[in-house]
């Protein structure tokens, strides 16, 4: 078997030291390191913190040479254990990468472990060491232990590569809580919270989550399709984010958004928090198992190409809110507010418009985690116009009244046998439950770009859909940071600021308004100054001059100001009638 030997090398320097040991090498011995991780689409070439790579056959050294920019080449006897010792840097606080410093450490085995080639499919150990000096660490991971002391250092065993880095690992002195749902231990590991965290709400909150998404999926009485699962959350001043796993998930937030001991009102934010335990809990089901039909094997060496993202994960992030409803956890009018929000999102993405979400999916490496200027110009979130897709195939089917999004959601499940999933699959079972095809519906919505259905279909399920005045930086047609002054961050299509002249990069640093000997110019620090400005000098027969920084030169652009129908923002709200409510209750509490 493949062995590995991590060891927390330099608390200061962030540096592990990995030795990786290959009983029965190839003549000539390929090895590599991952450049992306699955679930995060990006190519983030890992192997940039790798360093000291040393190569020997009992005493003697030998040659590793570098083949490209992950791999390595090495020519040896293949009657001889192959040593690879190596160490990688970890200072990246994210639950993608590696972390380590004298409080906590964290990695995925896709920063820390090379993979060696040919032999991927063979079983694979990884011992992690203790400290040298006595501390009150533990680990923390969803990996086999093979034998390890009371605080989880030792030895764990996987099946294979893709198992091997499919299971992260927490270290530290952590706060830990256990619970269990339908014979599935499940535990719960917290860095960096505050003294007055309340671990019993969150540990009862989350189980209800599970035991939600188990219902779901399983009905009353199937097992889940792991023995156990284990969630590790890092508590931050700042941050936000999840990544998936077959049996845990790792998990960071704001510190701030924990629930607090003797609080009787939560934090808003411990809401989201909570839509972020939904949703990558959900996963465990929809992308790890049911998976696209393109990753039944994951070439690692390279970017992973699908267009069914806006299903995995646009269908995730519908139901992680709703389950949420479900579950207890908040009330229609939290639930609407949140489908709003989602709903807005997307209607104030002129990319809608230019991309469909099919191609959106296909494109995740080059445009939604790289972001620029003109990104929501030219592509949409499969995330939030996913689950706006997954509501309207929900709420057409529940008005046809044959069957519901829940029920092809585990028709897809049982036909798939938890296996590789593909579009045709996705319309199969829409055609067998819902007694139709929905061909039409898959070509307008997943790879069309016209307008969604959104408020008709929430019209027939209870829920009244009025316009009001959007904020001022969207009347506008900008997204900014205020940070030390109003810095332009994306100027987009058909608003009023790209008319104007506006471009990304640009700092608004005053206005002018009037004309002639009665022009007023004002210093603006804020959005609200301006919309202040505008309250008190009436602009409709004015002359208004932006007055704009661009590379240390002041530049000067009329601007035509909004009326407050240019861009309008949807509002959901609960009909009052009584029909309304019961047309809600059968969705939001199914």
């Amino acid at each position: 078997m493949i062995t590995y030997k991590v060891e927390l090398h330099d608390l200061n320097a962030h540096l592990f030291q990995v030795t990786l040991t290959i009983p029965e090498p190839a003549i000539t011995q390929h090895v590599s390191l991952p450049v992306w991780i699955p679930g995060s689409y990006l190519v983030r070439e890992f192997a940039k913190n790798l360093q000291k790579l040393l190569v020997f056959q009992g005493k003697k050294q030998l040659a590793a040479i570098q083949a490209d920019k992950c791999s390595w080449q090495i020519d040896c006897d293949s009657t001889k254990p192959l040593v690879i010792t190596y160490q990688v840097f970890a200072h990246d606080n994210s639950v993608r990468t590696a972390w380590l410093d004298d409080s906590r450490g964290f990695f995925n085995g896709t920063s820390l472990c090379l993979r060696v080639e040919g032999q991927e499919d063979i079983a694979h150990v990884l011992d992690i060491k203790p400290l040298s000096v006595k501390r009150n660490w533990q680990v923390a991971t969803g990996a086999t232990a093979l034998k390890v002391n009371k605080q989880g250092f030792g030895s764990y065993s996987f099946a294979d590569y893709d198992e091997l880095v499919d299971c992260p690992f927490e270290l530290g002195a952590f706060w830990s809580g256990n619970f269990t749902v339908r014979g599935a231990k499940h535990r719960f590991v917290v860095a960096g919270a505050a003294a007055t965290f309340d671990g019993a709400k969150l540990i009862a909150d989350t189980q209800k989550i599970c035991e939600t998404e188990m219902q779901f999926w399983h009905g009353k009485s199937s097992k889940p399709p792991f023995k156990s699962y284990v969630l590790m959350l890092n508590a931050v001043d700042d941050g936000y984010g999840g990544l998936e796993h077959r049996n845990s998930t790792a998990l960071i937030c704001n510190r701030k958004d924990l629930p607090r001991l003797g609080e009787v009102k939560q934090p808003t934010g411990y809401t989201t928090l909570l839509g972020l335990i939904s949703h990558e809990y959900f996963h465990a089901w929809n992308v790890k198992r049911l998976r696209p039909k393109e990753f039944a094997e994951f070439d690692y060496s390279q970017e992973n190409y699908t267009e069914l993202l806006w299903f995995f994960e646009g269908f995730t992030s519908y139901y992680d809110d709703l389950l949420l409803r479900r579950a207890g956890l908040i009330d229609d009018t939290q639930y609407l507010d949140l489908l709003c929000k989602t709903a807005n999102q997307v209607m104030q993405t002129p990319g809608r418009k230019v991309q469909a979400v099919a191609q959106a999916s296909f494109d995740a490496w080059v445009k939604y985690y790289r972001p620029e200027p003109n990104t929501a110009n030219a592509t949409v979130s499969y995330y939030t116009k996913g689950a706006l897709v997954a509501m309207c195939f929900d709420l057409t089917l529940r008005a046809e009244g044959k069957t519901t999004l829940d029920d092809v959601m585990r028709g897809l499940w049982a036909r798939c046998k938890a296996g590789p999933l593909s579009e045709r699959d996705f319309a199969s079972v829409l055609e067998e439950l819902g007694g139709r095809s929905f061909i039409k519906e898959i070509k307008a919505w997943v790879h069309g770009t016209g307008e969604l259905p959104v408020r008709e279909l929430l019209a027939k399920h209870g829920v009244t859909v009025s316009d009001e005045p959007a904020q001022l930086q969207q009347r506008l047609g900008l997204r900014l940071s205020e940070a030390g002054g109003i810095n332009i961050k994306v100027v987009l299509t058909g608003g009023a600021t790209e008319t104007a002249g506006f471009a990304a990069g640009d700092e608004w640093l005053g206005i002018t308004v009037g004309n002639g000997s009665n022009a007023q110019s004002w210093r603006i620090h804020k959005l609200d100054d301006l919309a202040q400005y505008i309250t008190d000098h009436p602009a409709k027969s004015q002359k208004l001059t932006a007055i704009v920084a661009r590379d240390k030169r002041l530049v000067h652009l009329t601007l035509n100001w909004p009326a407050r129908s240019a861009e309008l923002t949807w509002q959901f709200k609960a009909g009052k009638e009584l029909s309304q409510a019961k047309q809600l209750s059968a969705w939001l509490a199914a």
